[in-house]
This record gives C-alpha cells, sequence and structure tokens, in this order.
C-alpha cells in the first residue's frame, strides 16, 4: 500500500491537470472497496452518510472528532487511492482547535480534508468572516508543517444556511484563498452563472458538489464553468437508503416486492469487494 506523502502528492496532481475529476463519497468500508474497483482516482468521506450509517442525523457535531478520524482512518485502509474527509468545522471553534484536527487527519493518513466555516449553532450557523478565515489559516499552517502536498479544501456554508449572499461568500472564498487554502467550495450555488462567476473570481480551485441541487447539469456543463473538482458528498448514501426507502415501502403498502429485481447481485458484489482488495495490495 503506498505511503500517505505518495498519496497526498497523486491527490494534488489531480487538481492541478488539465479538465474537470469526479470525486466520489463512500460512507464505509464496503462501499470504498467498490468505489476503488469501480475506477475511482480518490475517495472522500461524507460525514451526512456516515452520520446515517451510525443512526444519527446530518446536522454539524454530532459526531466527535475522534469518531470522524477513526472513521477516515478505516477508509485509507480500505483502498490504495488517496483520501480525502468531510471534517465539518475542525470540531472546535478556535483556529487551534482546526489546526488539532488537521494534525489527526494528516497521521491517520488522509490527502486533504475539507473544513467548514459553520459553527454548529442554529441561531448564529456561521461564523464571522475574520474568525472563519483564521481557522483557515490555522489549518494551512498545521498541514504544510507535516505534508506539503496535503489538500485544504476551504469550504462557505452560507447557501446551506439559508443566507444566498454571493458577495460575502466570494469573499470568505478569496480571503480562504490569500491564506492558503488549495481548493474552494461553496455547496448549495443556485445555478451554472453564479458557479461560473465564481471559479472566474478566484485563482484557485473549485469544487461543487453534484447532489445538492444544479438537477440536470452534466459534468461537461460544469468543466465549461471552470470547476475543477465534482464531489458526490451524501448523495451516493442516499441513493442507496432512497432504494431501501422505495423497496420496503411496496412491501408495506402494496405487497410487491417489484424494487428487489433492482438489487446488485451477490456475484457482482463480492466481485468489487475483492478487487478493491486486490488494488489495494
Amino acid at each position: 500500500m503506498e505511503m500517505q506523502p505518495v498519496k497526498s502528492k497523486k491527490f494534488r496532481a489531480l487538481h492541478e491537470r488539465d479538465g474537470v475529476f469526479i470525486l466520489h463519497n463512500p460512507w464505509d468500508v464496503g462501499s470504498a472497496k467498490m468505489l476503488t474497483a469501480l475506477g475511482a482516482e480518490a475517495l472522500a468521506t461524507t460525514s451526512a452518510g456516515y452520520a446515517f450509517a451510525k443512526g444519527l442525523t446530518s446536522a454539524v457535531g454530532l459526531i466527535p472528532r475522534e469518531a470522524a478520524i477513526a472513521h477516515a482512518r478505516e477508509m485509507v485502509e480500505a483502498t490504495h487511492l488517496p483520501v480525502s474527509a468531510d471534517l465539518e468545522n475542525g470540531y472546535g471553534h478556535r483556529p487551534e482547535d482546526v489546526a488539532e484536527t488537521i494534525e489527526l487527519a494528516i497521521e491517520a493518513g488522509l490527502a486533504g480534508c475539507t473544513i467548514e466555516d459553520t459553527t454548529g449553532d442554529p441561531d448564529n450557523p456561521i461564523y464571522d468572516r475574520s474568525l472563519a478565515i483564521e481557522r483557515i489559516a490555522a489549518g494551512v499552517e498545521a498541514a504544510k508543517k507535516l505534508d506539503e502536498n496535503f489538500m485544504l479544501c476551504a469550504r462557505a456554508e452560507n447557501y446551506l444556511f439559508n443566507r444566498p449572499d454571493f458577495d460575502d461568500t466570494l469573499k470568505r472564498l478569496l480571503g480562504y484563498q490569500a491564506v492558503g487554502a488549495d481548493v474552494l467550495y461553496a455547496p448549495g450555488l443556485p445555478d451554472l452563472a453564479a458557479i461560473s462567476k465564481l471559479c472566474a473570481s478566484v485563482e484557485a480551485p473549485v469544487n461543487v458538489v453534484r447532489g445538492i441541487g444544479l438537477s440536470g447539469v452534466s459534468a461537461k456543463e460544469l468543466a465549461m464553468a471552470g470547476v475543477k473538482r465534482i464531489s458526490a458528498g451524501s448523495a451516493l448514501a442516499r441513493v442507496a437508503y432512497g432504494a431501501m426507502l422505495t423497496a420496503v415501502r411496496q412491501s408495506f403498502e402494496e405487497g410487491e416486492f417489484a424494487a428487489f429485481d433492482e438489487a446488485a447481485s451477490f456475484s457482482e458484489l463480492d466481485r468489487l469487494i475483492s478487487e478493491g482488495d486486490r488494488l489495494k495490495t
């Protein structure tokens, strides 16, 4: 298995080459192995997908840092691919908390992570811009001391918390860029026009999540808008759970089991997991 510095170098290279790439998000070891076998170039954890699997809601802060890092380490050990982690707001309000989280992430073998500017407080969901920038600066400083290729993705969360303020979102992302964030991310932007404007206004690679809005928008369209990285976030986990909910409701409400016919076969799942294990070595 390749060591973490090699993986982080490969992960950085994906952001530096021409064109867009897709970053899928497994929520457990099995899905990580299957995505590896299906040809993924890198993987990323999903805090919401992991929360659902643990019987929790997707609210920020319900998963403690120790659990998130342990889960990320499982993903790293499940694949030979670079793995980035959704580390929510860094599991603490202080810049020092973000720095400590980044150190733990690198120790776990991660090649990158995302850090949000959301507080976890419903009454005051977004950090003041100056503090948000300080938090990213502390994370960048910690990362560069341990792994110069570690990819810190800074997230501006306004649009996910009913604050559709593009100007403030852009100022936040420019601030994160100025202190060294490697990737910029504003989940929930409403359309391609907003995404294009963002991409034209920054120099760092931009991540866009495909699974929150943007219905019908293709990878080609996002690439033309200037996007470098398309992540799935919790979408794959929600697709899987959605299929289960449909099948269960059909069985209860109609006494029918047609949805079961869409289930993956034992042989296909066994083959993908075995192939993922083979590639790991």
